[in-house]
């Protein structure tokens, strides 16, 4: 099971920076959350040969002397890209760094890595508590119809908490907790419960569908939970398809932050899994944190 950033003597963050416009909003949220938690942060930036030039194909008429005289050649401008791409990669992470530094955060350490970005998330994220990622990455317009071509691989591959920023910080003070009753957005209420980055927060928490006493049994553990962690919380029983209500109640509720259980058991199951995940957190103009 995910350790909570509550739960260690020294929590770690693992935020994934590349450059792009939302990699700025990353190490904002690096710093509030850093600065609410004492967490030291771990800036990544990785490398991917995919993105390095492609494989030439010398083969044909090319006399063999000449051809020798262009694989070295080629041989020199693929070391110079490395080497650039290096150089690049070091000053995405030193800007980073300053960043989060003048934000008032001490704590914060750069790793640059070279392969796939999954498997580096895969592989690193057992010291990490929380992880940090863009919605978009660099290689997406800033109003492209997709998100990260690596986020969804991301989410499914992490089993620790997945922090999504939007493009621009703001302040946070009002967090909704979309509630459907299985185990992962559970997990999501005693998370923020115990978790001292919700500490002082305005806590609502809301499901999508029709008001049962079930669900209003749901909706009361759900709340007493968070009330023996200090939140006094809002619950509401939210009527129509998931997405669109959650997302009408996040910009008409003054929303900060939508944290939501990666997996689910009911309708909100499409929020994480399938199209709607993709509009859902495209549309929304807040951060979500996605539980497994």
């Amino acid at each position: 099971m995910a350790e909570t950033v509550a739960e260690t003597l020294s929590a770690t963050l693992m935020a994934l920076v590349d450059g792009s416009a939302y990699s700025e909003s990353v190490c904002r949220h690096a710093a509030w959350i850093a600065r609410r938690t004492g967490a030291q942060v771990k800036l990544y930036h990785v490398l991917d040969p995919r993105r390095a030039p492609a494989q030439r194909d010398l083969s044909g008429s090319i006399k063999l002397g000449a051809r020798s005289d262009l694989l070295e050649k080629l041989s020199a401008l693929d070391e110079q890209h490395a080497r650039l791409s290096q150089a690049h990669g070091r000053a995405i992470l030193e800007d980073a760094k300053a960043l989060i530094e003048g934000e008032g955060v001490d704590d914060v350490v750069t790793r640059l890595r070279s392969g796939d970005i999954v498997e580096t998330v895969a592989a690193k994220e057992g010291a990490a508590d929380m992880i940090l990622i863009g919605k978009r990455g660099e290689a997406a317009g800033l109003e492209a119809p997709h998100l990260g071509s690596n986020f969804e691989r991301i989410v499914r591959a992490s089993h620790k908490p997945v922090f999504v920023a939007n493009r621009a910080f703001r302040p946070i003070g009002r967090v909704l907790i979309a509630y459907d009753g299985g185990v992962s957005s559970m997990k999501a209420v005693d998370y923020v419960a115990r978790d001292p980055l919700f500490a002082g927060l305005d806590v609502v928490v809301a499901t999508a569908g029709a008001e049962t006493g079930e669900t209003r049994r749901a909706l009361d553990d759900a709340r007493a939970t968070l009330k023996a962690g200090g939140h006094a919380a809002e619950t509401h029983v939210l009527r129509g398809h998931p997405g669109k209500a959650l997302g009408e109640f996040v910009e008409q509720g003054g929303i900060d932050l939508l944290v939501m259980g990666a997996y689910g058991h009911s309708r909100i199951r499409t929020l994480v899994i399938g199209s709607t995940t993709t509009e859902m957190i495209r549309s929304c103009r807040i951060p979500v944190v996605l539980m497994r």
